[in-house]
């Protein structure tokens, strides 16, 4: 059984950073691609940022290129996304999710996604 555990969400103020964890178990981590996902409130889920299999590729959404980072450690199971210079219209639920292949086209379709984590808040006070 696969799971998906997010962590490190929080209040944060503009331009202030956090850092997500996504812990994974239940399947061979290293194989498969990971995304972070975010859901505002009113909104469509959204994807945020991907990374492939082995780190090499990644995808990143306009919105947050240049300001949010995603990494994996395989050793830990985990994957990252270190969020800098934040801004208020980054107040959503982040989501973690695992492909079921290394890499692939459309990353940042939510549809290519087929484990899900529960999700942690980021909520940035201007």
């Amino acid at each position: 059984q696969v799971q998906l555990v997010e962590s490190g969400g929080g209040l944060v103020q503009a331009g202030g950073s956090l850092r997500l964890s996504c812990a994974a178990s239940g399947r061979t981590f290293s194989s498969y691609a990971m995304g972070w996902f975010r859901q505002a409130p009113g909104k469509e889920r959204a994807a945020v940022a991907a990374i492939s299999s082995g780190g090499f590729s990644t995808y990143y959404a306009a919105s947050v290129k240049g300001r949010f980072t995603i990494s994996r450690d395989n050793a830990k199971n985990t994957v990252y996304l270190q969020m800098n210079s934040l801004k208020p219209e980054d107040t959503a639920v982040y989501y973690c999710a695992t492909r079921s292949t290394g890499w692939g086209p459309r990353p940042f379709m939510p549809t290519e996604y087929d484990y899900w984590g529960r999700g942690t808040q980021v909520t940035v006070s201007s």
